[in-house]
């Protein structure tokens, strides 16, 4: 897969850092596994990550959270 934003190179297994807004939440994530393109740094989480980043989000929202900041665990 070429990066779809740079279509200069191909991404690389890593990690990045996510940050989700919601309402009142500001929900960090680092340590997120990626493919992180070595060219222009753009980050591609597989589906199975980003619904776990979503579902957590939503629980934090609905708990009243305003601000979390956590290291990303795999399911």
């Amino acid at each position: 897969m070429i990066c779809v934003i740079c279509r200069q190179a191909e991404p690389e297994p890593g990690s990045t850092l996510i940050t989700l807004t919601r309402g009142k939440l500001t929900l960090v994530v680092r340590n997120v596994p990626a493919r992180v393109c070595p060219n222009c740094g753009e980050a591609f989480v597989d589906e199975s990550t980003a619904v776990q980043l979503l579902r957590t989000a939503e629980q934090l929202a609905e708990a009243g959270a305003q601000v979390d900041v956590r290291d990303y665990l795999a399911a």
